[in-house]
């Protein structure tokens, strides 16, 4: 099925009577700044929405300890040779699916690093399936099923206490993984006794309850830090340079050439001559124009100094 499309049968469905839930986070409650939004002009409405957008930097930058205690955690695991695991519902869940499914393109990482699980399972990224994020059981399954000692696994919710997400985080610890809740709710350190809480505190959404907005925002805007960051801190990156990009397209080829050109300083001729040498291999490629060394003595140093290039150049240089 394709995004936003509608099942044949999907209009005939009745609604099934749930029990009633009542939330108790700032996200849910009313901003004070939005309450004649019905009544506003279209430019004042975005004025509103911008202004509360505001207030998610400071949220974020509210937390980094948190985030730095969690790249940490999740560099110690994957060094180890074990994964990183996001647990999600809803909007949070998405964004989970998405920050994991950019890590193999931007850093050429391992697709099982970052495994992204989502309520209502894949289905669930392009419809909303709420009632899935109620079922506790079922995410303490899906994490007893695929969660093993040794990995991180980071939940992701804006209430804090989405049942599917406590259920696999409590079932993880059971597995002996180490465990990071992420949430726009710094209320709900309760909810869950994890390794790391990251509660950010964004405040009532413009439409009161309506996570996709600011919580969601700033979900995003962890999740890009926490995943770059663990990037860096496994050499993933030289200066603040892509070094593991795969050249599956034309703007990927031109993206290596620029990327060495960029590091070392040498001509557009000089570094398409490097790649090829180096069969392609942008690490060896930017050691070897960096130190002088024969692409053969640059896969040397960086099979001696497991794969950083920093380390590579050092030993060189010696």
């Amino acid at each position: 099925m394709t995004a936003g499309a509608v099942e044949p049968d999907e209009a005939a469905v009745a609604p099934t009577r749930r029990p009633a839930v009542r939330v108790g986070a700032p996200t849910e409650r009313r901003d004070p700044l939005s309450v004649d939004l019905d009544l506003m002009s279209t430019r004042e409405v975005l004025s509103v929405i911008n202004e509360g957008d505001r207030r998610v930097p400071a949220a974020v930058a509210a937390v980094l300890d948190e985030v730095a205690e969690a790249v940490d955690l999740a560099v110690a695991a994957l060094r180890a040779g074990h994964r990183v695991h996001y647990f999600g519902a809803g909007t949070s869940g998405r964004l989970g699916v998405l920050d994991a499914a950019e890590l193999p393109p931007t850093f050429n990482s391992p697709r099982h690093w970052f495994c992204a699980h989502l309520a209502g399972g894949p289905t669930a990224v392009w419809r909303a399936v709420e009632d899935a994020e109620d079922d506790e059981g079922r995410g303490a399954t899906e994490a007893a099923d695929c969660v093993h000692d040794g990995d991180l696994v980071v939940g992701l919710t804006a209430s804090g206490r989405t049942p599917y997400v406590l259920g696999a985080l409590a079932a993880s610890r059971a597995n002996g993984a180490s465990t990071v809740l992420l949430c726009a709710n710094p209320e709900a350190s309760a909810a869950s006794p994890v390794d790391v809480f990251i509660g950010l505190d964004t405040g009532p959404e413009v439409v009161a309850g309506s996570t996709r907005m600011k919580a969601g925002t700033a979900q995003k805007l962890v999740l890009n830090s926490l995943s770059t960051a663990v990037m860096v801190r496994l050499g993933r990156v030289y200066s603040n340079l892509m070094i593991d990009v795969v050249a599956t397209n034309a703007k990927l080829r031109g993206r290596m050439l620029s990327i060495l050109v960029e590091a070392t300083g040498c001509s557009e001729e000089v570094a398409r001559r490097a790649l090829d040498e180096a069969d392609g291999e942008l690490r060896a490629a930017l050691v070897s124009l960096v130190s002088g060394v024969a692409v053969t003595a640059a896969r040397a140093a960086l099979a001696r100094s497991a794969d950083q290039v920093r380390g590579a150049l050092a030993l060189l240089a010696t």
